[in-house]
């Protein structure tokens, strides 16, 4: 499970460890705002189109080999960078560890479910989902220190050797999960087993967290700055944000197996959790900052084990890759459609009325459900 863990740790610590950096490391590439942003997008952009596609060939070929091979080619795109140095590499490269990426992180979530049983589904992803939580906070950390040191090139440079020690850790501990027998799916079963409430249900709230988280990342250095705090503060706010996460999400693996903890009212929990760290940031100062950071930290920290964990118990075995790769397309438009909501609003009123909007979409099924009767989905125990 450690190399599995590592995995997660490795997509997490890259995406944000070079996201952080992009901005003021690489003036010879980065020539505006507009390259930047489309740097930044094509990570998750590869990602949106790729994993529900390598999900789905880890169901037919088996996990460990597009675990292995992700890793391998995640190395290798990050090597591009270090053996030359200018914009077109730069650009190859973070598509390439973005497609890479895309195949391995599906895979690890996949074996991280089928090698545990039933009942260690919330602690196996509560791990796993720690690790990650990890690799975010850490990422702008040490990635700023590496590139302090000797440029992007030196980080780039680690990212491959870390690959490369997973991919080697992995295949030397992991052990095989061969395909399992599948019955022959349609396009018309496909789509309603990716609509029914025990797919929707978590997905809808690991996108709803992982817009939170983002927007939270994104923008709380911005009220930072409005209210003259320097960016040794912000930055220590939003890595308190990703370790609050990586503390809250084991023990809530824990709770889940324990049956002190059920699906349904976790998730609801973690996302009202995450809609009141929006408001909280909506507060001036310090004070609000920290209340955003900590309690949209602990919202992630329940939904993310919770979900996926859901996800797993609901899903036939042999389609876990499928279900996964397509859960991860929903985190990535809740990464991507967090940060512009807030963005829009913002700019047609002001920041707080984007972390307003935010809460209020975040917080709107809760309200409903809480309003209407329904039953209980077979994700839900």
């Amino acid at each position: 499970m450690w190399a599995l863990y590592a995995a997660g740790f490795t997509t997490a610590f890259g995406a944000h460890g070079i996201a952080a950096s992009l901005g003021g490391a690489s003036a010879g590439a980065v020539t505006s705002v507009l390259v930047l942003g489309g740097l930044l997008a094509l990570y998750d952009g590869a990602e949106v189109v790729l994993k529900p596609l390598f999900g789905a060939l880890a169901d037919r070929v088996g996990a460990r080999p597009v675990l292995l091979g992700g890793l391998v080619a995640f190395a290798g795109a990050s090597a591009l960078y270090v053996l030359v140095d200018d914009a077109g590499m730069l650009w190859a490269a973070r598509l390439g560890q973005g497609a890479a990426a895309s195949a391995f992180s599906p895979a690890a979530s996949a074996m991280v479910s089928r090698l545990n049983p039933v009942t260690r589904q919330g602690r196996a992803f509560g791990g796993y989902g720690a690790a990650k939580s990890i690799g975010y906070t850490l990422g702008p950390l040490l990635g700023g220190v590496l590139v302090w040191a000797a440029g992007l090139r030196l980080l780039f440079g680690v990212l491959a050797c870390l690959a490369l020690a997973v991919a080697a850790w992995a295949a030397r501990t992991v052990p095989p999960v061969p395909p399992l027998p599948r019955r022959r799916q349609t396009v018309a079963d496909l789509v309603r087993r990716l609509t029914e409430p025990g797919f929707l249900r978590p997905t809808g709230a690991l996108a709803a967290a992982t817009a939170a988280l983002s927007a939270g990342v994104g923008f709380l250095p911005v009220s930072g700055k409005a209210a003259d705090l320097g960016p040794l503060v912000t930055g220590a706010a939003v890595s308190l944000l990703a370790g609050v996460a990586a503390l809250v999400q084991p023990r809530t693996g824990r709770a889940l197996d324990g049956g002190r903890l059920t699906t349904a009212a976790g998730l609801r929990g973690g996302l009202l959790l995450a809609a009141s760290g929006l408001v909280f940031a909506v507060l001036p100062g310090l004070p609000g900052m920290l209340g955003a950071a900590i309690l949209i930290g602990a919202g992630t920290g329940l939904i993310t084990p919770l979900g996926f964990a859901a996800l797993a118990t609901a899903t036939p075995r042999e389609r876990l890759g499928q279900t996964m790769g397509a859960a991860e397309l929903g985190r990535e438009l809740g990464d991507a459609g967090g940060p512009l909501l807030v963005g829009g609003v913002a700019a047609a009123a002001t920041l707080s009325w984007g972390f307003g909007a935010l809460a209020g979409v975040i917080a709107l099924p809760v309200l409903l459900a809480a309003l209407m009767p329904r039953r209980d989905g077979p994700a839900e125990r």
